[in-house]
């Protein structure tokens, strides 16, 4: 197996032992980087100084590590994939990034490919193009951070950075046969992280198996005074609940996510995974989560209330592009006229309406109200399981294209992940099969708020017992 090939943990094993060399790991990473890019394009910029790599003495050693374009590095490019953010270099790095920096990691300018501002889950709505899902390249490879999850898949990356507003690590992790994971809220800091819906964003890792999202996570969590949402506890040791141990765990398995309009091969292939976990010694029964079936209509209001308001800062005076034009007003119509994407404009437009006088009781604050008793449904469940199962997406990755004309048929793409972020639970996706068609499917394993380490164990456990995080797409 080339080093490319090889996880994070398997590669700092080598590295210490001598039995790989830092270069002969560039040779192989940049190789493989430059052999399939142009069929992947999963990143807008990939680039490494070879003079400078594994130079690290942290506990990293200099590792390369993909980070999606609206995580803040300093004095690199980090343009949002969007045009209105072109060529903008921030002042300063993101804490995660200062993080990984202390650490250890090599931060270079191996930008991943998004949907503009993280709106999208296909990965379509780039200033720069979309992404192919490295399993076919005629599909998409999910979103938001489709470019993060098709690097690592495509061995391009040895693990990644994403952001997670409604799904956005998970399901483009699904797609692609890789393991993401979306933090509780509050666990990893958000400054420096472009935001879409600050009440609902995520950083977290994107990685080749549970081992490196477990090692990852522990690095980039933790309180931070700069984030006002940041959560003072202690973060655990996570790869101390690699145990592979889920005897008599109590999972539950919600009756609305088996419903009308799961696919019928992605539906058999998640109550095989969950006949796997019980064959480990789990036990499952069914739960309801009866507020589920309102949670896309309240994302679509709180995110992009939140996002019409975030982005109201980009304007040409002080990020980005500018217009030209003869007078201030002008500037200010014509910048974001030109410099937003569609989804973006139909985000802003939508958000600003449910804000608007006369309409913020009917839309704005009934979508509050209703994201509590969505919050209260996990809060119920919890109290009778020690986490959730569920599929990442009804559908396995659809084809390029097949839903840019139909906004609602792409936001239903992630009604199976919404809930998660609307009450600020963590979640993780980890491969658990195939279609016919050869497409990857991602097992979706909830618990409640700081209970990463019962994600960790569930998948891990799950992962030991099954190879499917072992395939890899022939490109």
């Amino acid at each position: 197996m080339e080093l490319n090939q090889l996880t994070a943990h398997e590669l700092l094993d080598k590295l210490a032992s001598k039995k790989a060399t830092p270069e002969a790991l560039y040779d192989s990473l940049y190789g493989r980087i430059q052999k399939t890019e142009s069929l992947v394009k999963a990143y807008v910029r990939a680039e490494v100084d070879r003079q400078t790599i594994f130079s690290s003495p942290g506990a990293l050693k200099g590792l390369p590590i993909t980070i999606k374009d609206n995580i803040c590095t300093e004095g690199l490019k980090t343009e949002c994939c969007s045009k209105i953010l072109k060529d903008f270099r921030p002042p300063y790095d993101a804490t995660v990034i200062a993080k990984l920096k202390k650490s250890g990691a090599g931060i270079f300018p191996l930008k991943a490919n998004m949907d503009e501002f993280a709106f999208g889950s296909s990965t379509e709505n780039s200033f720069f193009g979309p992404t192919a899902n490295p399993w076919n390249l005629a599909s998409v490879p999910g979103g938001s951070s489709g470019g993060s999850a098709a690097a690592v898949a495509s061995d391009e990356a040895i693990w990644a950075l994403g952001s997670d507003t409604g799904g956005s690590i998970r399901q483009p992790a699904s797609f692609c046969g890789v393991v993401g994971l979306k933090p509780t809220y509050g666990r990893v800091s958000r400054f420096g992280l472009i935001a879409f819906a600050s009440s609902l964003d995520q950083i977290g890792p994107i990685t080749k198996d549970v081992e490196d999202a477990a090692i990852l996570t522990k690095i980039i969590s933790g309180y931070d005074p700069n984030d006002s949402t940041s959560v003072n506890l202690d973060v655990p040791d996570y790869t101390q609940s690699l145990t592979n141990d889920i005897k008599g765990l109590k999972i539950g398995i919600p009756k609305e996510y088996f419903v009308e309009g799961i696919d019928q091969e992605v539906k058999a292939v998640i109550e095989e995974a969950i006949n796997k976990l019980k064959s480990l010694g789990a036990v499952s029964r069914p739960v309801s989560l009866p507020h589920t079936e309102y949670a896309v209509p309240v994302y679509y209001i709180v995110a992009t209330a939140e996002a019409s308001s975030n982005l109201a800062r980009f304007d040409g005076v002080q990020y980005g592009y500018r217009a030209k034009s003869d007078n201030l007003i002008q500037m200010y119509k014509l910048t974001r006229a030109q410099g937003f994407g569609d989804e973006a404009k139909r985000r802003i437009l939508l958000g600003t309406f449910v804000l608007s006088h006369g309409y913020y009781d009917a839309y704005y604050l009934r979508a509050l109200k209703v994201r509590t008793l969505i919050k209260q449904d996990f809060d119920r469940a919890f109290s009778d399981f020690d986490c959730i199962v569920a599929p990442v997406s009804p559908t396995a990755a659809f084809k390029i294209g097949e839903r840019t004309e139909d906004p609602l048929k792409m936001y239903l793409s992630d009604i199976y992940t919404i809930s998660v972020n609307l009450a600020g639970i963590p979640a993780i996706s980890v491969p658990c099969g195939f279609t016919k068609k050869g497409l990857p499917v991602g097992l979706q394993i909830m618990a409640k708020p700081f209970d990463e380490e019962m994600l960790f164990r569930v998948a891990h456990a799950f992962e030991q017992n099954t190879q499917w995080h072992k395939l890899k797409p022939k490109l």
